[in-house]
């Protein structure tokens, strides 16, 4: 037996088998070869090829290692060595053939089990050094008993298999080594690679056995059942074939007498497609209930209409089609990238999504609501999630919708009726997970046909919509795949229970920088498109764009901004079409000659506060906006506080409170006694037109007053927001993002918060807190000492 540092000896019943200590490694993928076994290969790739020339100019052996299972999006991230298994098989190869197009193909020998101890290249292939595993010799009473148990229920198995051949019988019958019976047992039993690779690793024959014992008498029961499975089966088809030739006899005795008519062509072409239709079985039941009903119908009945129409629907359905997620989530972050700018928060969440659905099958789709105001894309938003995701897309509004069957459909009693919008979806999708926007659920409306809103409750509620049943089908649908997405300007008129069902993801309007990159990246290169132009004839420089956002749109989103810069493109496509091929440069300086004056000079920042006018900060559907409180105080009063502006009840008790509170806090004071007695105030909230409420003016209001005692006069780039109570207690407000980029777009330096809104601040642009000083109070006194510094000492 040689001993030296190149080769290992191992002693066979056969002789002495001599092992390379290191040796080139083969993967296999989705096989386990065992020693002593015959297998062929088949080498393509060109390294693998060459390690095939390096092995036959040499000692003609390799390792063959199997690959572990991994789905195919991790296998690029993972090192090729970490993708096989450290124990395989040395193969000796016997034959070789050469093919033209350069593969080869292979006819090697398992001669031992071998272990890779550590890797010495990897390229053009793996070469590793390798110790070779000693098989326990185990010949006692027990290991016999398992050889015969595992050997009998084999045989069994070959009785019973189409594609074992009846030679292994007699091959396993011969064998009297309970390893190498164990080894041939196991390369030809159906099982998966984890399984083989196993019982590759296990050097005692007995545990082999063992592990073989349990697999086969399993493999045994499968066979056994599909068997049974197949002779009932074939009594079925036996019995389908005798009604199929009876009808064919039928069909054929009524063309000679001339009665085929359409209706039975009908028939067969819908029974043959609900024969081939995979339904749930409810629905299997009820579709064979009303293709035995129809059969039994004149074609002239007015029932024979409805009731293939509702075949029809119950064909078209795809009950159990769903299209592969895509979930490759670079692939994902760059089309959200691609398609919208900012709207973090929704992107992070289609993410989340996508890595949970990668870690779990069967994860429920999420139910989203978008809300904010117009224009900064919400709706075009979903198109763009489901392209990331790799669904079908599937878009209704939902505004003013007032019949609750537009979402269950209708009962097929009715004439003309037809399942609601949400099936139709499906339907139109063709696929069972799509995704669904359902477009301002904010403007749901409700009459004497009922409400939608109370039917949406069940379409989005992931406990309930996996049984979600159609008035029209009359049968349970599972919409529990469905990634549904609905959007909303605002969530007060969203009913409580509806809401409560939704995973609300507000958005809120767009800094004037944002609005510049959003122009910049997607406004600009599709109206320039869109108007015919190309960057010869047009360009914007980033001082006209600015000078377009700040002083000819007055918005949250970016709708306005979009017919703007086509405004200006259509007047250069006017001048290109007559002839002027010169570049026009839009600039801040000459952005009149193409959109005339600014269209907003009204809510801007005024020039100078007078006395007992401060600025507010209001929240609207379309976004923030500043609001100016203006105050008198009149002589010859009573103390008497008036309030106008088409102002509601909450913000008439703010203004209450406010006074209430400055009264008590300065009436004992001689200097004031008569400001407080001999006067009468009026607060008056400009835009009459336009209703007004909520508290989160009660600092404004308060300041109001002060400014009214003191004769002193705001600064005019101070603004604040802040509910207050009767004792002077500054409580948080809603809506805090959306003021401040309203106060940022007019300038505004410094904006006096309620100190429980600190922590909103976050969600706050970077460039918006570097341009604003926020003061957080906790109460009116340190709101006045802010807004009239010293007054309070």
């Amino acid at each position: 037996m040689a001993d030296n540092d190149q080769d290992l000896m191992k002693l066979d019943h056969s002789g002495e088998i001599v092992l390379p200590r290191e040796m080139p490694i083969l993967p296999i993928s989705e096989a386990v070869i065992f020693p002593a076994m015959m297998v062929p290969l088949v080498l393509s790739d060109a390294n693998l090829v060459k390690l095939a020339d390096d092995c036959l100019a040499g000692q003609k052996i390799l390792g063959a290692f199997s690959q572990r299972e991994i789905a195919e999006e991790d296998e690029d991230e993972m090192d090729e060595r970490d993708l096989i298994y450290r124990v395989g098989t040395a193969v000796k190869i016997q034959k070789m053939l050469r093919f033209p197009d350069g593969s080869m193909r292979l006819l090697g020998q398992g001669i031992a089990r071998c272990r890779i101890k550590k890797f010495l290249e990897t390229d053009p292939y793996m070469l590793a050094s390798v110790e070779l595993i000693e098989e326990d010799i185990q010949e006692d009473s027990r290991t016999l008993a398992y050889m015969r148990g595992v050997a009998n229920n084999f045989l069994k198995i070959i009785d019973a298999s189409e594609t074992l051949s009846e030679e292994l019988k007699v091959v396993v019958m011969n064998i009297d080594d309970p390893g190498r019976l164990a080894d041939l047992i196991a390369t030809n039993l159906d099982v998966d690679v984890a399984q083989k690779q196993k019982m590759l690793e296990e050097k005692s024959p007995r545990k082999r056995l063992q592990i073989l014992s349990k697999t086969v008498m399993k493999e045994l029961d499968v066979l056994e059942l599909g068997q049974k499975l197949q002779t009932r089966v074939r009594k079925s088809i036996d019995k389908d074939q005798r009604e199929y030739y009876l009808r064919q006899q039928l069909k054929a005795i009524q063309r000679e007498l001339g009665e085929v008519d359409e209706g039975s062509v009908e028939l067969d072409d819908l029974r043959e497609r609900l024969e081939a239709a995979d339904f749930p079985e409810k629905v299997q039941l009820a579709a064979d209930r009303e293709l035995d009903r129809l059969g039994r119908m004149s074609p002239g009945a007015s029932e024979y209409t409805v009731s293939k129409t509702y075949l029809d629907w119950l064909l078209d359905l795809p009950w159990n089609q769903s299209s592969e997620d895509k979930l490759n989530l670079k692939r994902a972050e760059k089309i959200l990238e691609r398609d919208h700018y900012g709207l973090e928060d929704v992107k992070e969440r289609i993410i989340q999504y996508l890595a949970v659905r990668k870690l779990k099958d069967n994860h429920r789709g999420p139910i989203l609501c978008l809300a904010g105001p117009p224009g900064v894309g919400k709706t075009s938003l979903g198109r763009s999630i489901a392209e990331a995701v790799g669904r079908k897309f599937f878009r209704f509004s939902l505004g003013g919708m007032r019949d609750e069957a537009e979402i269950r459909g209708h009962r097929r009693t009715y004439v003309g009726s037809m399942p609601g919008r949400i099936i139709n979806g499906i339907k139109e999708c063709g696929t069972n997970n799509p995704v669904f926007m359902l477009d301002e659920i904010d403007k749901l409306g409700q009459d004497f046909r009922g409400d939608p809103a109370s039917a949406l409750l069940e379409v989005l509620d992931p406990e309930q919509n996996c049984d979600f049943t159609d008035h029209y089908l009359n049968l349970p649908f599972d919409l529990s795949n469905v990634m549904f997405i609905t959007t909303a300007n605002m969530l007060d008129t969203i009913p409580r229970a509806l809401l409560d069902r939704m995973e609300v993801i507000q958005l809120a309007g767009y800094t004037n920088l944002e609005k510049l990159q959003i122009a910049k990246r997607y406004l600009m290169p599709r109206q320039i498109e869109a108007n015919g132009l190309t960057g010869k004839f047009i360009r914007f420089t980033d001082a006209g764009m600015m000078r377009i956002v700040e002083d000819h749109t007055r918005e949250a989103g970016v709708r306005n901004l979009e017919r703007e810069i086509g405004s200006v493109c259509r007047k250069v496509a006017t001048d290109v079409a007559k002839g002027k091929k010169k570049l026009q440069v839009i600039g801040a300086n000459n952005l009149e000659e193409y959109l005339g004056s600014a269209s907003f000079t009204g809510d801007s920042l005024r020039r100078h506060l007078k006395v007992g006018v401060v600025t507010g900060l209001a929240w609207t559907q379309v976004g923030g906006r500043i609001l100016y409180i203006e105050g008198l105080s009149m002589p010859g009063g009573r103390g008497n506080l008036k309030l106008t502006g088409q102002v509601g009840s909450v913000m008439q008790e703010s203004a209450s409170a406010a006074f209430s509170y400055l009264r008590n806090r300065f009436g004992g004071r001689e200097e004031y006694t008569e400001f407080f007695t001999g006067r009468d105030f009026h607060i008056h909230l400009p835009a009459g037109a336009v209703p007004k409420d909520g508290p989160s003016a009660g600092i404004a209001m308060a300041s109001v007053l002060l400014s009214l005692m003191l004769n002193k006069n705001v600064d005019r780039r101070t603004a604040m927001t802040g509910e207050i109570t009767l004792t002077g207690a500054v409580l948080p407000i809603g809506g805090l993002l959306e003021k401040v980029l309203a106060a940022h777009r007019l300038g505004i330096r410094t904006i006096v918060i309620p100190a429980d809104n600190e922590s909103d601040l976050e969600s706050i642009p970077d460039e918006v807190r570097e341009a604003i000083e926020f003061v957080p109070v906790a109460n009116l006194d340190e709101a006045w000492e802010a807004i009239f510094p010293g007054i309070m000492n």
